[in-house]
């Protein structure tokens, strides 16, 4: 029984093979050695490659930096929605709480007096948390908004300076 190769093995063999052939095809349909090319057009085919060489670095380092900055933004995004959502919930923890507090208050109430006076001393309670925690959000989603485009309006920065420059 036979081993079976790998399967980047077999990969790597194929490849191979099909560089072998293509050798064979192009030394079969020009047959010129080196000494046949001109050498205009050989200066020629060496600057084209070294052109094609500096551009696909400089492609491939704008690449790896738009991924860069993506992750960067991504990863800020994520950590001050995460923040931003612990706030939110807190808030509503704090809001049910107050709320419940309120309704066993309110059932203990001996007048339609007490009960008008606990019901405006609780909505002005409300609206005073509300405010505070409106603000505090405001805050959350400003500095979320600042840290989430300050890496695109870095990366804007410097090329533009690149720009300048060139």
């Amino acid at each position: 029984m036979a081993a079976r190769k790998s399967p980047a093995k077999a990969a790597q063999a194929q490849v191979a093979e099909v560089m072998e052939t293509i050798e064979s095809n192009v030394t079969e349909l020009f047959p010129m050695t080196t000494a046949d090319v001109p050498e205009a057009f050989r200066d020629m085919a060496e600057k084209s490659v070294a052109q094609a060489r500096d551009s696909y670095a400089k492609m491939k380092s704008a690449a790896e930096d738009a991924t860069d900055l993506l992750e960067e933004t991504f990863e800020t995004a994520r950590t001050n929605s995460m923040d931003l959502s612990t706030v939110s919930i807190d808030a509503m923890k704090a809001n049910l709480d107050a709320s419940f507090a309120f309704m066993k208050d309110f059932m203990a109430v001996k007048s339609v007096s007490e009960a008008v006076e606990l019901q405006t001393a609780f909505a002005r309670e409300r609206f005073d948390a509300t405010t505070a925690q409106a603000k505090d959000m405001q805050a959350k989603l400003t500095k979320m908004t600042e840290e989430a485009s300050k890496p695109v309006k870095d990366a804007m920065a410097k090329s533009m300076d690149a720009f300048k420059a060139a």
